[in-house]
């Protein structure tokens, strides 16, 4: 029963967004009582934690599949941070609902259901890459600050305000600005 009721929260927030993973609308949808869930979710945020797990996990193999390739291609740190930004990118689109529940860490109770062990090895990712690219400087810190222009900039495409302001919906020129902006410029390719 546990497992359907985070299936159903998936399939809700996929389908609608976060705004509709109530206890009640997911304990219809799975088909049960409206008390159901609290048996084996004591509080709502239990059950959103759970939910949101699910896409941590999702977009930790989408990055983990990346990482693979990265390895057989031999790319450099560089190539990896741009790889995982079109990964972390690609995810935000797809995923819209599942994305948005799962950074709204206000909802969250982030450190039950081993939510933090499922999110914080990804951002640690892109510490460690950063750490690789800028030796000597505060990498958590450049990381936390690529991570919110990333963010960011996947909210304003969500929201159509990238393509209204600047004319293109395209993130690519903004990935590259926002990387030279915080790594540094690329070497350029020979």
């Amino acid at each position: 029963m546990r497992g359907r009721l985070v299936r159903t929260g998936v399939a809700l927030v996929d389908a609608e967004g976060a705004q509709a993973l109530t206890l009640r609308e997911i304990a219809r949808r799975a088909g049960v009582s409206h008390g159901a869930p609290r048996r084996w979710f004591p509080t709502h945020l239990d059950l959103l934690s759970a939910i949101a797990r699910e896409g941590f996990a999702e977009l930790a193999a989408r990055v983990a599949e990346a990482d693979r390739e990265a390895d057989r291609t031999g790319a450099g740190p560089r190539e990896r941070v741009e790889t995982l930004t079109r990964v972390y990118l690609g995810y935000a689109a797809e995923r819209r609902g599942m994305y948005e529940l799962m950074f709204r860490h206000d909802l969250l109770e982030s450190g039950r259901l081993g939510l933090r062990e499922t999110s914080l090895p990804l951002f640690a990712r892109l510490a460690a890459l950063v750490a690789e690219l800028r030796p000597g400087t505060d990498a958590v810190t450049a990381a936390g600050a690529l991570w919110a222009n990333l963010h960011g900039l996947a909210q304003l495409r969500h929201w159509g305000s990238l393509s209204l302001a600047t004319g293109s919906d395209d993130p690519a020129p903004f990935v590259r600005a926002a990387l030279d902006a915080h790594l540094g410029p690329a070497e350029p390719t020979r």
